[in-house]
């Protein structure tokens, strides 16, 4: 959620005239879909990193505000938590060169970056959760200034009715209470974004949601939560659970969560507005003062504030984007399931894999979604989480195959997907390698964390999970990716 929202109380007439207004505006994208109003003439993707602050002892530095003061650049942006920020990479096409342009955007925001935060005794970290956060670091305190966050809080627990419960069981096991919702800060992520027209998006959103679990079970980052070595990806269960505004009688009762994987396969976007519509109460019912319906009558792009701030509310692991660039509407697939690092090439790797195969599965003449179940998918998913790169997944053709396996058989997918992207069959190679080097060996960030705080337990946790920390730092500047570090 990136709009901003100021400090207010919200009553019931609130939430009807948003209502009313949420049911206007999906009536005017229904009306701008039969009309293909967007725009899908050159297909953008775009990149948003989310990142950690340590100090010199790898622990939680919580200075975002002096941070940014000296970062001075517009795009890098607050987070919900004190120790985080966020840099956007500016959206490229991926052909003539695009794939490289943003991996350069990338590099040199980040490196800039560390040079001008250098005296804030804060350095910037890629990774999926801190493994040095402690309980003091999830406490209202800790939360940035900006006001949307404390109104999300306040409404996120206004909503559950209770404090939030946390269960986590892995290699160990958890179990907090949490009165805010900061243990979500502790996930940070990097999120993809792919344009496609509107009478494709269901096939690039079906697609994303299929390989979900290799993405996840190839760059799993985040094994350890206040202390704990828990899922390889428990990034996963956390950002379900610590924004979870249902109570347990309605967790029984099957309530949808706000964070979400889905439940059926879809065959337009505005299933998915409609599902946000249909199953999700506002939780920040502000009413903007456009009038949709008369701004497209008269022939100009209505901005849909009400859909976009309620979507955004809504943590889809793949959510659908309406926006609006250069007065020309577009939509678009946020891909939010991978964790952040370890390093710019592993990021781009990521990236690589996800757009290539999602491209090529979606322009499948039979689609792979024809043959896989749903929950099949669902499954996959937190399979892929709880087991990181050791996960076994179900596929059409086989009952369960390991993930690892599999990641290699789709690689050449993957590289004829990139190719028609546009993106040079050499490059195609170079990033795709990082992802067979991982899966040969076996390594990606939580397997070299896990390894490596298994290999100083005589220190104590604490202090294995601080070197370790420290040790994964000096290595994501060096560019390597994971794979190689040992």
């Amino acid at each position: 959620m990136g709009e901003e929202v100021e400090e207010q109380e919200f009553g019931g007439s609130d939430r009807g005239r948003f209502r009313e207004k949420l049911r206007r505006s999906l009536d005017v994208l229904a009306r701008m879909l039969e009309e293909q109003r967007f725009d899908a003439t050159d297909p953008m993707t775009g990149l948003e990193v989310e990142l950690n602050l340590i100090d010199d002892r790898g622990m939680p530095a919580l200075r975002n505000a002096e941070v940014l003061d000296a970062i001075d650049h517009p795009d890098f942006q607050t987070e919900l938590a004190r120790f985080n920020v966020e840099v956007n990479v500016p959206p490229t096409a991926l052909h003539h060169g695009g794939f490289g342009r943003l991996e350069q955007s990338l590099r040199e925001r980040l490196d800039e970056a560390r040079q001008r935060t250098a005296s804030q005794d804060a350095d910037l970290v890629m990774i999926g959760i801190l493994p040095t956060l402690g309980p003091e670091h999830l406490q209202a305190p800790s939360m940035s200034a900006d006001s949307r966050y404390s109104v999300l809080n306040d409404q996120v627990i206004a909503a559950r009715g209770e404090d939030i419960r946390i269960s986590i069981e892995g290699a160990e096991r958890l179990e907090m209470v949490a009165d805010t919702v900061l243990p979500e800060a502790a996930c940070t992520s990097t999120q993809l974004h792919v344009q496609v027209r509107p009478d494709r998006f269901a096939a690039y959103w079906n697609a994303s949601e299929a390989v979900s679990s290799l993405q996840v079970a190839i760059g799993a980052n985040s094994p350890y939560f206040l202390g704990k070595e828990l899922w390889r990806e428990t990034r996963i269960p956390l950002f379900e659970q610590s924004t979870d505004t249902r109570s347990e009688e309605l967790q029984a009762q099957g309530v949808r969560p706000r964070v979400w994987f889905g439940e059926r396969w879809i065959t337009s976007v505005f299933d998915l507005f409609e599902e946000n519509r249909r199953y999700f109460p506002a939780l920040l019912p502000v009413v903007d003062d456009e009038d949709p319906v008369a701004v497209l009558d008269g022939g100009g792009t209505p901005g849909l504030a009400e859909l976009r701030l309620h979507n955004g509310t809504i943590y889809r692991w793949n959510r659908p984007v309406y926006d609006v660039a250069d007065g020309l509407p577009h939509l678009r697939v946020e891909n939010r399931v991978l964790a952040a690092g370890p390093t710019v090439a592993d990021t781009m790797a990521n990236a690589a894999f996800y757009f290539g195969l999602v491209r090529s599965l979606a322009e499948s003449e039979r689609p792979l979604w024809s043959r896989l179940p749903f929950a099949a998918a669902d499954e996959n998913f937190h399979a892929a989480a709880r087991d990181g790169i050791a996960a076994e997944v179900a596929w059409p053709g086989h009952e369960r195959i390991a993930a690892t396996e599999l990641v290699l058989r789709l690689l050449p997918a993957a590289h004829e997907g990139l190719v028609d992207w546009g993106v040079q069959p050499a490059e195609a190679d170079r990033v795709l390698g990082i992802i067979e080097g991982r899966a040969r060996r076996r390594v990606n960030g939580a397997e070299w964390l896990v390894r490596r705080v298994r290999e100083r337990s005589r220190e104590g946790r604490l202090a294995a999970l601080r070197a370790t920390l420290l040790d994964y730092r000096d290595r994501m500047h060096t560019g390597e990716p994971v794979h190689t570090w040992d």
